[in-house]
């Protein structure tokens, strides 16, 4: 039956959790971002800054983007909502535009290596994958809608 709400297992709740603190954490590491630039994470290198300083005006606002879709896409898992679903391919689509233009376009991987380039944006994408990937199961199985 269409319109019907299956009762959620505990594991999709405890990823819903997850997936929130998460977002919450992406929120929280965005504002310092805005605020500090590059030395957000820390003591920032001059190649770190100058690679701040060079990131198009868009990048930050996508960053915005990425953070309030995927930590409203968890909030709308908890809230069984089908809007998560939408609110998760936003947040990939995000995350996908800004870790590519960094690969693609600026000389991060050449300056610092794969390791330490690329490690934490697929721990990202890969945790945006999985919240889609949970969202369309939730919609699925009708934990959601």
């Amino acid at each position: 039956m269409a319109g019907v709400r299956h009762r959620a297992p505990g594991w999709f709740l405890a990823a819903a959790v997850a997936l929130l603190l998460w977002g919450l954490l992406g929120c929280y590491s965005c504002v310092q971002q805005l605020r500090l630039g590059a030395d957000a994470m820390g003591s920032a290198t001059a190649y770190d800054r100058t690679l701040y300083a060079s990131l198009p005006t868009w990048y930050n606002p996508c960053f915005v983007v990425a953070v309030l879709s995927g930590t409203m896409g968890a909030a709308a898992l908890l809230a069984r909502s089908r809007a998560a679903t939408a609110l998760a391919v936003v947040a990939l689509l995000t995350v996908v535009i800004m870790f590519g233009y960094m690969f693609a376009a600026t000389d991060l991987i050449a300056h610092k290596g794969v390791a330490t380039a690329a490690g934490f944006p697929i721990v990202v994408a890969a945790i945006a994958s999985g919240q889609l990937w949970l969202s369309r199961q939730a919609a699925r199985r009708g934990w959601t809608g």
